[in-house]
Order: structure tokens, then sequence, then C-alpha cells
């Protein structure tokens, strides 16, 4: 159904030569804009529209950049849409300029802080949270039984602590264990055991025949403050004559560290101890107008106050991989934004794909034409300060400041990495709605249009979609994004998907071969 409201389009950049339609429902063929422009077709919400005559070939730009070509002539007042677009190649990793020799710093902001969770390697948490890690498939539904017989028979002994999470996964044996490749799994399961919000106890659930054996997951030299503590439960050990044994075993061991977590306290900790990961799914197009947007601007605030921020998403930054390494702190950095990218690139040639294959049919109902359109709203998530650091799929960040955290861009295995490279708060932004959440660190979800954050309104934490109506600015929905990290992180606020303990599973990126 159309809205009665005004016509109305986002023109993002003076030099682009479409917008889209802001109207929930879209406009008929017909419609007069207040610049003059008419309609000659009927175009959906988040659509583009053509603001002037387009000849066969030439540039379509959106954000200042070259989304595509037209492959016919487009007159204005006409719908785009992928089918008549051709793709633009991507920028060649070989000749993208080095960035300034210095990038300027972002004015520090002083004085904010959060209530948070002090480990003994100096990271903190924004939870308290028992993690159960497993080295193999195998053991899974073992741990699940255990957990929930935790959660409803010692739990609640245990008031200080948050929840119990079983970190599960399809990994373990039957794999080429020593293939190139095979690391980015078995650091992203040792990492996930070492995220601040586990308090630093975490403990191994093994079978015992497995390839991924305890020791090669969890080396001693990463549990210094466990090196006098058992911290694996093996099923396969003679001791068990059952499963009722099994489990105890399980329950036993959670209890000494349910012990141990229950005795910590929130303490007040500067917002630099924070570690941000942000990410996107269900986009539309008003994502890079207004949530992504939002979220940059909240990026930058959270990285002048010392804070870790990560973006990632292999895929929705290769096409602005230009603008990316512009930014980078360092010849160094830039460099391995470009080994990131060629990584992948190679990565999706050996499965015969290319990027264009990120679009999700939703995207494109949304009105999100292709890969590079995506990617331009997608970085606009990172803000604009500098970048400090690139990581590999699976490492644990150690940068302050804004670092890009390489990883695909499935929203299921981006979030299991960015939790295995230390996050303890989530940013998600969507378009077309999702009720994705982590059970490992509160995830607070940006809706870009307001349709959807009225119709979800027990789903979506901030409604971004008033930046298109003009009723906030990007800095105004910042500022409110910005409080509500800090709030959510101190225990004082709850994000949706917490209150409803929607939690999606963990998801291993594995590009070795299965044997």
């Amino acid at each position: 159904m159309q809205n009665s409201s005004p016509p109305h389009y986002v023109q993002v950049n003076p030099s682009d030569n479409v917008a889209i339609v802001v109207n929930e429902g879209g406009l008929p063929q017909g419609t007069v804009f207040s610049s003059g422009l008419v309609l000659t077709e009927a175009i959906p919400e988040a659509h583009k529209v053509a603001l002037t005559h387009i000849p066969e070939g030439a540039a379509v730009i959106r954000y200042g950049v070259v989304i595509g070509y037209a492959a016919a002539e487009i007159f204005a007042g006409s719908w785009i849409h992928e089918g008549i677009l051709t793709l633009p190649p991507p920028p060649s990793l070989d000749q993208l300029l080095p960035p300034p020799s210095k990038i300027p710093a972002l004015e520090p902001l002083e004085g904010f802080t959060f209530e948070g969770y002090l480990n003994p390697d100096g990271s903190v948490g924004t939870k308290n949270i028992l993690g159960i890690s497993t080295t193999v498939q195998c053991v899974a539904a073992t741990v699940d039984y255990a957990v929930k017989k935790i959660k409803a028979e010692l739990l609640p002994r245990y008031p200080n602590v948050d929840d119990v999470v079983a970190i599960t996964h399809l990994y373990g044996c039957g794999v080429a264990i020593d293939a190139p490749g095979a690391e980015i799994p078995i650091r992203t399961l040792r990492n996930l055991s070492l995220n601040p919000n586990l308090g630093g106890a975490p403990m191994v659930v093994s079978l015992g025949c497995e390839k991924l054996q305890p020791s090669r997951m969890l080396p001693s030299n990463t549990l210094p403050i466990l090196s006098t503590q058992p911290y694996v439960v093996r099923l396969q050990d003679e001791e068990h004559h059952s499963f009722g044994d099994m489990v105890q075993a399980i329950m036993s061991m959670a209890e000494q560290r349910l012990a141990q977590l229950d005795g910590r306290r929130r303490v007040t900790r500067p917002a630099s101890d924070l570690v941000v990961g942000l990410q996107c799914g269900g986009s539309d197009a008003f994502s890079g107008v207004t949530a992504n947007p939002a979220v940059g601007y909240a990026a930058d605030l959270l990285v002048r106050a010392g804070a870790t921020v990560m973006f990632s998403e292999v895929t929705e930054v290769r096409d602005a991989i230009d603008q990316l390494t512009a930014r980078a702190a360092s010849a160094e950095i830039a460099n391995g934004l470009i080994r990131e990218m060629d990584w992948y690139d190679r990565y999706l040639q050996r499965g015969s794909v290319d990027r264009s294959a990120n679009p999700t049919p939703g995207n494109k109902s949304g009105g999100l034409t292709n890969i590079v359109e995506k990617a331009l709203g997608s970085i606009a998530k990172s803000g604009s300060s500098p970048i400090r650091g690139v990581f590999g799929p699976g490492e644990r960040v150690t940068t302050k400041g804004l670092v890009f955290a390489a990883t695909p861009a499935s929203d299921f295995v981006c979030g299991t990495l960015q939790l295995a490279a230390s996050m303890n708060m989530h940013v998600f932004t969507t378009g077309r709605g999702t009720p994705y959440g982590l059970a490992m660190a509160p995830v607070i979800k940006v809706a870009s249009r307001s349709a959807l954050a009225e119709r979800w309104s027990d789903l979506i934490d901030i409604d971004a979609g008033t930046i298109a109506t003009g009723k906030a600015s990007i800095q105004d929905v910042g500022q409110e994004i910005f409080r509500l990290i800090l709030e959510v992180a101190s225990g004082r606020q709850k994000t949706c998907a917490d209150r409803w303990g929607l939690h999606n599973e963990f998801a291993l990126f594995n590009p070795a071969p299965i044997t």
C-alpha cells in the first residue's frame, strides 16, 4: 500500500545520477517530486530512480562512485535495477595508491566509562559467562544435555553468573587438520575459549580419539592461569562407565568454574576496554544512508574514547578497498588489507565464484543492485577513523582503534569469528530484518528503516530510519548508539535479542578439505 506522505527521495552525493525512494510501499508511475522529476514507472521503496538521462554504456553513480554501467539507454524517472546494469570490475589490488604519509587522528574523547568484569589477562567482559568448549562435534549432544542440567540445577546457586554456553561446532575429526587453511578453525576455537566474556575460566570437553586434541586447540601456554588446574573432560577415559558418568564429570568441573566466576563483580572501566564488532545483515539500500553511517559515527566516538572497533566481511568491502587503503595508518596496514582481499579473491576463484555472488535475493528486493553498491554502503559502518590494524580470520585482535578483522560476509560465520577476535560488544545493522543474536556478547540491532523498527519493535533496539525522513541526523542516531553501547556493556540495559534469548549457533570458517 502506498504511503500518503509527500514523495521523497535521498541523493547521497551531489554527483550521483540516482537516488533512492524513501516512501513506504514505493511510489506509482506519474509521481512528481518537488524537484520536478516525474516517475516513468512504479518504483518500490528503497529502490533507485534515475535523476537524469543516462546514455547506454554511461556510468551509474551512487555515493559519488560508479556502481555500474547502463546496459541500455535509461531515461530520467526510470527504475534502476540489476537487469539494466552491468557490473564494473573490482579495484585492481596491484594499482592501489599508498596511503598518505600521515593520517590525522581524531580528537580524543575522555571521561566515558562502563561497568565491566576485569579478567586476569587485562581484558574486560561485558558478560560473566561459563563457556564449555568442545574439540569435536561427536561430543556436542552430550555437552548440550549437560548444559541443560547445569542451567537447571547449578546455575541458580551462582547468581552472579549470567549464562552457560556450549561452544559446539562441526569440526575436529574427519578433516585435513594440517592442510593449508586448517589453522583458521583451530585458532577460532582457541580464541573463542579466551573471549573476554568467559572470564578466563575455560573448560574443554573432548571425546579422546579426535584429530583436534585439546592440547592442540588450547596449548598450555595459552592458559597460564589454568596451568595447575584440570580443564579437560575426556569422554573416552576409562573412569567413565556410563553416559551418566560423563555428564556428571562435566557438571563437576562446571561447578568449580561457576564458583570461580560467581566471585567476580562489575567494576568501573574506561570505554577503551570495549572491543566492539560491527556487522550488517539483511541489508537494503537504506543501510548505507541511515543505519551504517550512524554506526560509523558511533564507531568514531568509540575510537576517540580509546576503544577497539572492528569491521569485517571481506566481500562487502572488496569493491571499496581503494577507499580503505587510503585510510590505512601505514603502508604495512594497507598491504595487510590487500593481502586479505587477495587471499579471499583466490579462495572464491577455487570455488568457481566471484564477489558478484554475494548479494542475496533480500538485498536485491531491498534495492541493492549489486555487490559494488552493497560494499559502498557497508564500509560506512567503519566511520572515518584511520585503520590501525588488520587481522586474519580467527585471529585475536590486539590493537586499539579501528581495525579490520577479515571474515566471510555470512552473518553467523562473521559473528563467530568476531567473537574469536575478542569482541565483547556487537552492533548489527539490518534493513530487511533478522532475529540474529549471539549468546557470548550482547547484540545491539539497528534498523535502517522506521517501518521495520515499528513492525519489529521487540527485536530492534534502535531506529535509524528517522535519518531518511529528516526526524533525526546521523549524529543524533550515532550518539544514541554510543550511549546504548555503554549502557548494555554495563549490564544496565538488555538488548532485544538477549531479552528473548535469541542466540545463533557458532559457525566455523573452514576453507581446508574434509577427508
